[in-house]
Order: structure tokens, then sequence, then C-alpha cells
């Protein structure tokens, strides 16, 4: 309206002007007043530039001189996403979740989000699906995927973020800001290359388990007089101790029909990761470190000092491979113990075949020691990733909640998992055994993933498998083995 009647005022003038008999005026050009972007609350995307609106604003004066950047309303709102949506500015809107979490475990994870949506406003669908990997794909591929994912295999994870369908968490999410409640460990485990080949964060890391703990008859390993070992050199000593004092140290079986020989990758990864750096480890999951290298040729033959020796395996060598993993810490219980360790994650408990033992007084673990000392603690762990397919503020709200431990406390109160997280509080967990896995996972100096379950299943589950079982039944030597689960890598 003030230009309508800027423009009248002038043509009369001029009309006046003209009608006076005076030469020609020129009427003055009128510059556009600049005008101030007007940015929707979705984040802008590299597909969808943020749309400019214009304005009814008055031309700028020398106090509010114009600007050639749009201002975004995100950038001037105060706080995180998280700190904005505890502040109600997403209150009404809706996040959907897909995982694999159903039953129990489905219960437990509404138990982690409540918190969330109790103090946001913001309805989190949870979706637990026994299809999930069929799902998830379908979902992607069809363009209409959930708002964020719950993957428990990085390799997935790697596949979506190679094709350009999940939001980069460093986005919005600095990597120093991670850092804070991540060790750097789950953070390179997170970043993946994205579309163009460039290094994006795929995720952050909601909850974890442990695979490295020796479990011992502890009522029993007292009364024998035996100290738990710090190192691995003090671990082998006492086995040697046992083997001296007439007894077997080491409870093994690998026995598990179509998947017979995880046990034993595990042991290899467990031992890849105190003998060499996380640099190789890498390369090995990837297949630029190939088996037959010195480093995991060296790591077998450090399994193999105790895996081979009949003196230190209950049972003896042949039984390793016959016998059921849920049956083989079960002598640890029999009096005398007809063996003292047994190294497994802690699902196995409910395998030692009597309910009434009592975790910290009957049975007990310890940290499978460090070989290279200047390696540090390593664990070796599994978890679940958070993926972000959909790019909204109240989603970007609830991934930095599960980049911190109350993004999983109501489950860790509940039992049945950890957390990933520095900033956990150990308070938080309901049972002997849960608490000192977490202190163990928080006291670790590095972790890295199950590198069978990261390798393609052609290795990590097939040959891998296959050639450390035929190795330990002797029906091969490890050079042979080795060499068969390198030609098996696709190519």
């Amino acid at each position: 309206m003030k230009r309508l009647i800027l423009v009248v005022v002038l043509l009369t003038l001029t009309a006046l002007m003209v009608a006076c008999g005076g030469g020609a005026v020129e009427a003055p050009v009128q510059e556009a007043a600049p005008t101030e972007a007007v940015v929707e609350e979705t984040a802008p995307t590299e597909e969808a530039a943020p749309e400019v609106a214009p304005t009814d604003e008055p031309a700028p004066t020398e106090e509010m001189a114009p600007t050639d950047e749009p201002v975004v309303e995100e950038d001037m709102a105060e706080g995180s996403y998280l700190e904005r949506a505890k502040a109600g500015e997403f209150a009404g809107t809706t996040v959907s979740i897909l995982g694999v979490m159903v039953d129990e475990e489905a219960q437990k994870m509404e138990l982690a989000l409540a918190p969330f949506e109790e103090a946001t406003g913001i309805d989190v669908v949870y979706e637990g699906s026994k299809e999930f990997e069929t799902q998830i794909n379908v979902a992607v591929d069809a363009g209409a995927p959930p708002d964020i994912a719950n993957i428990s295999q990085p390799a997935m994870a790697q596949r979506f973020a190679a094709v350009g369908a999940l939001v980069d968490v460093s986005s919005f999410l600095p990597r120093e800001k991670l850092q804070e409640t991540y060790i750097d460990s789950w953070l390179d485990m997170a970043t993946m290359p994205g579309a163009d080949g460039e290094d994006i964060m795929a995720g952050v890391w909601q909850r974890a388990s442990a695979k490295s703990m020796v479990f011992y008859p502890k009522a029993q390993f007292d009364a024998a007089g035996y100290e738990v070992p710090e190192t691995w050199d003090e671990m082998l000593a006492l086995t040697q101790q046992i083997a001296d004092d007439g007894d077997t140290a080491w409870c093994i079986g690998i026995e598990s029909g179509a998947a017979t020989g995880w046990v034993a990758t595990d042991w290899m990864e467990n031992i890849m990761l105190r003998t060499t750096s996380l640099e190789n480890y890498d390369k090995w999951v990837v297949g630029e470190l190939p088996f037959a290298s010195p480093e995991v040729k060296a790591a077998a033959e450090k399994m193999a000092e105790i895996w081979l020796n009949d003196d230190y395996v209950y049972g003896g060598v042949p039984s390793i491979v016959s016998t059921f993993i849920g049956d083989s810490p079960v002598p640890m219980f029999a009096d005398p113990p007809g063996c003292w360790f047994h190294s497994q994650a802690a699902w196995i408990t409910g395998f030692f075949g009597d309910e009434n033992l009592v975790a910290g007084e009957d049975y007990d673990f310890f940290y499978l020691p460090p070989i290279d000392e200047s390696l540090g603690r390593p664990a070796l762990v599994a978890g679940d990733m958070m993926v972000m397919f959909n790019d909204r503020p109240e989603v970007r709200a609830l991934m930095e909640f599960f980049s911190k431990a109350e993004g999983v406390e109501g489950w860790v109160r509940a039992g049945g998992t950890l957390s990933p997280h520095k900033d956990a509080d150990l308070d938080w967990y309901t049972t002997y055994t849960d608490r000192k896995v977490a202190e163990l996972l928080l006291n670790a100096t590095s972790v890295r993933f199950d590198a069978s379950d990261l390798m393609p299943a052609e290795v990590g589950s097939g040959s891998f498998w296959k050639a450390m079982t035929d190795w330990i039944s002797g029906s091969t030597d490890l050079d042979t083995a080795l060499a068969e689960i390198d030609a098996s890598w696709p190519q």
C-alpha cells in the first residue's frame, strides 16, 4: 500500500509539471526493498532449498542494514533440538520408529521412549517386526521409510548410507558434541561413506552388549586360593597352574547346528583387538587385511595356546566341536569343578544349569585381559544404532535424545541392556551382572563390533565359521583354513 501511494504522488507531480510547460522529468527509479527469508521449520535438504517469501517490511535504514544471507529461523532459535523440544516447541508432532524389538523387548523400548514423550509432547510411534530386514528394505525402496530405524547390523546402515537414504547426524550433532557422551570408537563405527563417497555420521548408538568377559565359579575359585588374572600372561600362568593341580581350566564348546563355529570367531576378534591396531581390525573387516596376513595368523596362534592344548580344555580338544554352546559352561558348577573358565557374553548365565546360583557369590566374571598393554582395554561389542531417514525438527530432537544415556535409561532400569554412553549412571542397573558388564564397558578404551557380523555373509557366517571349525577339529591346518577364508571373499 505504501508503494502504491508513492507511485500515485509521483505521477501527479509529473503531470502537473508537464502541464505547466516544464521540460520532461524522469520519474525516479524505485529500488526494491530487500525481503526477509521465511523458512519453514523443516530443515532444508540438498534437494529442496528453502523458499523465500515476499514481505511488506519497510526498506532498511542505516540502523538496519540489508544482508545477503537469509535469516534461518532454526538458527535463531535458542538451544539444541532436544532442549527446544522439551520447551514444547514441537509438541503435537509425531515420530515413527521401526525396529527389531518385539514382545517384551518392545515394551522395554516403550519404557525408554516414555520420558521423551512426556517431556516434549511429541508422540513416538514404535513398530517392532520379526521381518524387520525385509520390511525396512521395502519401505526405503518405495520411498516411504520410517523417520528412524533401529538397526543392529552396521552393514545394513552402510548400504542405506551409500545410496543417500540416511540423514547425516553430524549436520545437527557435531562430533565434538557427541564426544561428550561417546568414546571415539563408537563414533568411528557410526561413520560411513555417503552417496558421494564422503563420510557421514550414519546414526547414534542407543544400547549395547559386551563380549569380552570370562566367567568362573567364584565360590570354589576363591576356596582354591586362585586369583583373578589382570594380564594375558597371568591368565595363561593360572591356566597352567590349574593343569598342574590335575584339572582343566577351560570350558569350550562351539556346536550350534548350522551356526557351529561362531564362538571361535568371537575369540579371534577379541584377540585381534588385543594384538593389533584398530586400523588393522577395520581393514580385516572389509577384506583389506587378509586372513593369511601375519597379524591375523598371529591372533589364531595366540588362541591355539589355549584351544589346542588337551591339558587346558575340558574333555580335550576333540570335544570342542561336538559340545553344544549352551552345555559347555555347566561343568564349572560340578563339585569339584570340571573346568574353571568360560568366555562368553552375559546371556550365557541362563545356561549355567542351576537357577539358584547367585551372581557375585556362586559365579562371577573378569575382563578378558589385555595382551599388548599399549592397545589399552578394548571390548568386543554389539549394539543398536538409530538411523534417521526423514529430516524434521522433532526427529532431530529424538535422535539427540538417543545420543544421551537418558535415551536408554528406562530400558536399563528394566534390565537386559547396557548403555554405550559415558554419561550413564551405574546405579541404574538393577542386577549385579548388568552393572558389572556396564562398568567393563565404561572402562573400555576402545570398542569394535563383532567382525564376523560386519563381513559379507559368504565370509562372516560362512567360510569364517566353517574354516575355524575345520581347524579346531584337526581336519585342516591353520594356513589352509586362512587361505580358504580369503578365497571365499566376494570379488
